[in-house]
């Protein structure tokens, strides 16, 4: 029996300088969705007076308003998920919120349209008014805590595990066509390619050995898979986070180092000395209120993130993604005196004498 899965909306592909070295590119493509560690990302669920989706009525010519707001059962299902990610140790820490213009991740739970969720940073370009992630079945279900815990692995950045190239996965493509145009998904042909067929890029992939249990693999029923031989039964995830999946959100996302991060003094640069992938965090306490610049200096790809602490919680300042350019990240905010700010830097990759520093000025 097939069961409903996952349903991520086509994305355009990367555009990059042409030039770059394959080490570098594969270094933005594994990173450019994923969120600076230490980001509290804020959901909401969306409400059934004021969010909805106007559909056409089959037939008829007519349109109908389709609510995109859940039940308090449906609801306390997405919680526990959000806890059972928090639950790792992760860094990164999700906070709900009531009003949708403070969240990143909006939430909504429109029947029929499908289950899926921006990847990571993508939700960041989604219009306040819009959803981030749909869950369009009962989560209550027996079994259906999974695709909750799938969807949630989207919003951090993971991608489908099952399209990784490490995976060796040889499909019978038109029986996978023709499952998933059947009920109860219903799929277009580009929709299953996008979701199913549709090989990653190395760098796209969570990892460089595939790992057939993560819970961002879709379950699929026998028949659909030609080799390697054991898969001709189907793909059986456990419908939780494998331990493959906790070691790849605990390599993004470590927990805060002891000590907390280091002071960010005006006209100061600090060396980062950073790894690809690795991450600098700083405390920025102005000495007086103005505009001020905070940027990274070197030969390197870096995302850089301020963030202003309000009631003890880091809120989105500004940020800048240099990735794949010639430029520095470097934003320009106006900073308080008696605040306090975090500045975070993140490391894609570097070239040249691969020395890197960030200052405040």
């Amino acid at each position: 029996m097939t069961r409903r899965l996952c349903s991520l909306p086509r994305q355009p592909a990367p555009s990059f300088a042409p030039g770059l070295t394959a080490e570098r590119l594969g270094a933005l493509l594994a990173g450019r969705r994923m969120w600076v560690n230490g980001t509290v990302l804020h959901y909401c669920f969306l409400h059934a007076r004021t969010d909805a989706s106007v559909v056409p009525v089959p037939g008829t010519g007519e349109l109908r308003r389709v609510p995109w707001a859940g039940g308090e059962e449906q609801r306390d299902v997405v919680r526990g998920c959000f806890a059972e990610w928090q639950d790792l140790g992760i860094g990164v820490t999700f906070a709900e919120v009531g009003d949708r213009h403070e969240a990143e991740l909006r939430i909504g739970f429109q029947s029929g349209a499908g289950s899926w969720s921006a990847v990571g940073r993508e939700a960041l370009s989604v219009g306040r008014g819009e959803r981030t992630m749909n869950l369009g079945w009962d989560v209550t279900a027996p079994g259906e805590r999974g695709a909750v815990l799938h969807q949630i692995g989207h919003a951090l950045g993971m991608v489908h595990e099952h399209q990784s190239p490490f995976a060796g996965l040889h499909w019978d493509d038109e029986a996978v066509y023709a499952e998933l145009a059947g009920p109860p998904n219903f799929w277009s042909r580009e929709t299953t390619y996008t979701n199913v067929l549709r090989q990653l890029d190395a760098g796209e992939a969570g990892g460089s050995v595939w790992d057939p249990q993560s819970v961002m693999t879709l379950p699929l029923g026998p028949g659909l898979v030609l080799e390697p031989e054991q898969y001709r039964g189907g793909l059986r995830p456990f419908g939780a986070p494998s331990p493959a999946d906790k070691e790849f959100v605990l390599r993004w996302y470590p927990p805060a180092a002891p000590g907390g991060p280091a002071a960010l003094v005006p006209f100061r640069s600090v060396p980062l000395g950073l790894g690809p992938g690795e991450q600098a965090d700083f405390t920025v306490e102005p000495p007086e209120t103005r505009e001020y610049t905070v940027g990274a200096f070197g030969d390197a790809d870096t995302v850089l993130v301020v963030f202003e602490e309000r009631d003890g919680e880091p809120r989105f300042l500004a940020g800048h993604d240099d990735g794949g350019t010639p430029d520095n990240a470097a934003v320009r905010v106006r900073l308080v005196r008696g605040r306090r700010y975090a500045v975070r830097v993140r490391l894609y990759s570097t070239w040249g004498s691969g020395e890197t520093a960030v200052m405040c000025w």
